[in-house]
């Protein structure tokens, strides 16, 4: 693959054609926050908290920077006012639902959120998809998955599968940004488990 040049926070960086901004801000040390993206998994999109402002042919928009591809001449901006305003909306947003997530708290104070903006609604998942993706594409086990839509949307264990597969393996656990799938899963096993358990017996 050839190399291509683009401008990050008024640094010239080089890498590899078909890189995401995000990997290429990464690759120069320039840090860009998300909460639904890993290495190992497909980019996803679904936090938007990596969005930047990027400046090509003249024209400016702003662009969610995991899934957005790196460009020859491509202008990025990573930190502005408008690019800091959504930020904390976002981040408002998600405090509504995981008010006492550490990760979420940091991210409050460096850009300014407010904690009690929005409405609590403490579902405590904010639905970054981290635990769906890597149980799917990386285990492939298909454990947990999400259901419903929309604002009714949540995270939920397979019973029939999770009670196979997941005590010996909770790769999953670490990646949650609000601890909330711990819970959740503690909460199936208690519920589900022992009904599965008797009907394989």
């Amino acid at each position: 693959m050839s190399a291509i040049t683009l401008e990050i926070d008024g640094n010239k960086v080089q890498v590899t054609d078909g890189m995401t901004v995000l990997e290429a801000a990464d690759n120069a040390g320039i840090f860009i926050p998300t909460l639904c993206h890993h290495d190992k998994l497909e980019p996803f999109g679904g936090c938007r908290l990596c969005i930047v402002e990027v400046e090509e042919r003249g024209w400016t928009k702003m662009v969610v920077s995991c899934v957005y591809l790196a460009a020859e001449g491509l202008v990025v901006r990573t930190r502005s006012d408008k690019v800091d305003r959504i930020r904390k909306t976002i981040l408002e947003l998600l405090l509504a639902h995981a008010p006492d997530a550490e990760v979420l708290k940091e991210l409050a104070q460096e850009y300014g959120a407010d904690k009690d903006r929005f409405e609590k609604d403490p579902s405590f998942c904010i639905h970054c998809g981290l635990c769906v993706r890597y149980c799917a594409e990386v285990k492939q086990k298909f454990a947990v998955g999400f259901v419903d839509r929309g604002i009714r949307k949540e995270i939920s264990f397979i019973p029939e599968i999770a009670a196979r597969e997941c005590n010996a393996c909770k790769e999953c656990f670490p990646l949650c940004p609000t601890s909330y799938l711990q819970a959740a899963f503690v909460l199936t096993e208690s519920l589900a488990f022992p009904a599965q358990q008797k009907k394989s017996e």
